[in-house]
């Protein structure tokens, strides 16, 4: 079995509209045109079993909204995180939703959200989704469709771990899109889990074996990022890498279906 950890789709009603806007932003091609049914075709096309689905709010307004359709395209292949907004009247109002609604845990983008991952506001937040029981992840680094500064980069994150009361935490991209020599100074060994998303095209190869063996394959997840890259061709790149039969089962399969219970 494959799991992919990281995915994004949209709202039949917007998708094409949402890529557009995306692939402009960032100058990158879409893989698939943002539904779930084109996700579906590309996960049978790339071998992969089970996909997690990252919704984000980027208005307060839009979380009740956003978590009913992701509850609604969740199924035995599709598994879909809730969201919430930062600003949102009564945040552990809406993480008990979030709870009660049988997600598995909630995607935060510092960046596209406008808040800073070690801002003393966001700690109590982090404390309470713990508290449910819920994973968080954080998109880590640099966000190419967006200006500096960067949101939640490596150092920062650091300062929330150090503050941390328990809880399942997954930095995205490694830890830290286009970031991982602070990565290895500030992230690596920690009790957190990162997901190999957007990564085997921008990483060094030698840079990601010492990053996953130090911080141990057992904590890592993959994940695609797509429609922003190409499941098939990380994964292929993935058992490239020299990575051991072992840490890849960790990798693609075992670590994710110990967190979601699948």
């Amino acid at each position: 079995m494959i799991v992919d950890f990281h995915n994004h789709i949209f709202d039949d009603s917007i998708a094409q509209r949402a890529v557009e806007k995306l692939e402009k932003c960032s100058k990158l091609k879409a893989w698939h045109n943002g539904t779930k049914t084109d996700l579906l075709r590309l996960m049978d096309e790339s071998g992969v079993d089970k996909a997690v689905i990252l919704p984000i709010a980027t208005k307060p307004s839009q979380t009740r909204n956003i978590n009913k359709w992701a509850k609604e395209v969740s199924d035995s292949r599709i598994i879909s995180f809730g969201t919430f907004h930062q600003d949102n009247e009564n945040y552990k109002e809406e993480i008990d939703l979030i709870a009660q609604a049988g997600f598995k845990g909630i995607k935060l983008h510092p960046d596209y959200q406008g808040f800073f991952v070690d801002d003393e506001k966001m700690l109590p937040m982090y404390d309470y989704i713990f508290s449910k029981g819920l994973i968080l992840i954080f998109h880590c680094g640099v966000d190419i469709g967006l200006p500096p500064p960067v949101h939640c980069p490596p150092e920062r994150l650091k300062n929330v771990i150090k503050q941390m009361q328990g809880g399942t935490l997954i930095a995205s991209h490694l830890g830290g899109f286009l970031m991982w020599d602070e990565v290895e100074k500030y992230l690596v060994g920690e009790e957190i889990y990162m997901d190999t998303s957007m990564g085997t095209k921008h990483y060094k190869n030698e840079q990601f074996l010492r990053i996953v063996r130090a911080h141990g394959a057992d904590k890592i997840l993959f994940g695609s990022d797509s429609p922003w890259s190409y499941a098939k061709e990380e994964i292929e790149n993935l058992k490239k890498s020299g990575l051991s039969q072992q840490e890849l089962e960790l990798i693609f399969e075992k670590n994710a279906r110990k967190l979601l219970g699948v």
